[in-house]
């Protein structure tokens, strides 16, 4: 099926990406799903990962996102994130210095460490960092 789907990605603070694409892929909690027009409407939860997208020209671009969850209609996806980046705005400096707090955090063993917490911000900070160390989009 011919056509372009709108892609709105949000946070609470501000939309990072407002684009006509050919394709969506992203990180639903029970897997990564595609989205092409004319898709059956679904919504879902998102986990922590990459959204990766092909604009209308048909590059490939990335956001990363840190949970939410989206809403795929057939001709438009939303996805409501708790925060996202576009690739090309990862500072890698800040994305090691979260790594390395994060990994810190886990390491000092403290009876009121919030393990849960600590190893969300792990898994964020090596996500970002490794995004971020791929090709620049």
């Amino acid at each position: 099926m011919a056509g372009n789907i709108k892609l709105e990605v949000v946070t609470p603070e501000k939309q990072v990406v407002d684009e006509e694409t050919q394709m969506v892929v992203a990180p639903g909690v029970l897997g990564e799903f595609g989205v092409l027009i004319g898709h059956t409407p679904f919504m879902t939860a998102l986990k922590i990962g990459t959204v990766r997208y092909t604009d209308t020209s048909g590059q490939e671009r990335c956001v990363f996102v840190s949970g939410g969850f989206a809403e795929a209609l057939p001709d438009k996806v939303t996805i409501l994130a708790e925060s996202a980046e576009r690739r090309r705005d990862i500072d890698l400096e800040r994305a090691r210095s979260a790594m390395e707090r994060a990994q810190r955090r886990l390491e000092d063993k403290k009876a009121d460490l919030d393990f849960l917490r600590a190893e969300a911000a792990l898994k964020r900070a090596l996500h970002r960092l490794r995004l971020a160390e791929t090709r620049r989009t």
